[in-house]
């Protein structure tokens, strides 16, 4: 039977916890301790299993990630990026989706940072008193797709210039009358595009683009679109908050008998692999879905572990991608990184 952490402990006549600091090398420890700690290690012929490293540290061996929803291409590479990252590091990975739920929400999350080493909250998930309070607690934070907190981890993607060169292309192309679709009370992603949007339009001596509130799925843009699609003075440019709504759009064109780009422009935003091979191609803006959710899941455990005490809020660059279907010359793809 492999000797455990406890046998260690009673054998050198310490604490788990000093045993630990011996081997990981987290705090001082005497140098005779120290010796008697190792003598015994190999006496025993002691390995540490990651339980044993949680229980002496005080620690779950867990990470805790709260999504908005669990649905979609988006959600699906953060989750990717960030249980590889978590795989690597020795941590097992606790998902809370919040989709659907309503008055319980806070206290899922309230519960989940009691289970776990740290925190990860994508989106507007809960407020911000709520994440400033589990951070008070002494549960580190990293928040993702949210507007930065004081004192709390945060990591974005560009959002408002993208969306400021994503207008000029359009406008550039002869596109004055736009819509988008998203809702942007929800997103603070697509609250930052849709202000990157009217900057860009007013900049430009155009009308501002009406905000038309749609949920971030391929049935929702459809319908939305089918109903602007419909109107007697439809708009000649549709920019959707994300790939999903846009796809559904280009649908919805079908559908009424369209031709896109020619009576109607669309944009997407994501770059997920249905809008690459998508008939025309779908003209967006890239965002590296994978190295958020990975650089997120490395970012929490450097505050799990101290080994990193600075707080940082990091913006990720994104990249205008144009194709087919909103005029002009489609660049080569390029996949992301």
């Amino acid at each position: 039977m492999a000797a455990t952490i406890y046998q260690v402990a009673d054998l050198a006549g310490v604490s788990i916890a000093t045993v630990s600091r011996v081997l990981r090398g987290t705090a001082p420890v005497a140098v005779q301790t120290r010796q008697r700690v190792l003598l015994a290690v190999d006496e025993l012929g002691y390995r540490p299993s990651q339980p044993a490293r949680s229980l002496a540290e005080g620690r779950h061996a867990a990470n805790g990630i709260v999504f908005p929803d669990l649905s979609g291409p988006y959600y699906a590479e953060v989750v990717l990026g960030y249980e590889s990252v978590a795989a690597e590091l020795g941590s097992s990975v606790l998902i809370l989706s919040t989709h659907g739920r309503t008055k319980e929400i806070p206290d899922l999350v309230v519960d989940l940072a009691s289970r776990v080493d740290g925190l990860v909250l994508l989106g507007r998930t809960v407020d911000d008193g709520l994440v400033a309070e589990i951070a008070a607690d002494g549960t580190p934070v990293v928040t993702v797709a949210r507007a930065p907190l004081p004192g709390i981890d945060a990591l974005c993607t560009e959002n408002r210039a993208s969306a400021r060169a994503l207008a000029t292309h359009l406008v550039d192309h002869g596109y004055c009358n736009a819509h988008f679709l998203g809702d942007v009370d929800s997103s603070f992603d697509a609250h930052e595009r849709w202000q990157g949007m009217n900057e860009a339009f007013a900049d430009l001596g155009c009308p501002l683009p009406l905000q038309v509130p749609c949920p971030y799925d391929e049935e929702h843009g459809r319908m939305a679109a089918t109903e602007l699609l419909g109107w007697a003075n439809r708009p000649d440019a549709l920019v959707c908050a994300n790939d999903e709504i846009a796809l559904g759009a280009l649908l919805a064109a079908e559908a009424a008998g369209l031709r896109v780009p020619d009576d109607v422009a669309l944009t997407g935003w994501d770059d997920v692999m249905a809008a690459r091979y998508s008939r025309p191609g779908l003209t967006t803006v890239r965002q590296p879905m994978r190295r958020l959710g990975a650089l997120a899941a490395r970012r929490l455990h450097e505050r799990v572990t101290g080994e990193r005490p600075d707080v940082a809020h990091e913006v990720l660059p994104t990249r205008l991608v144009i194709r087919a279907s909103c005029g002009g010359h489609p660049e080569p793809d390029e996949q992301e990184e």
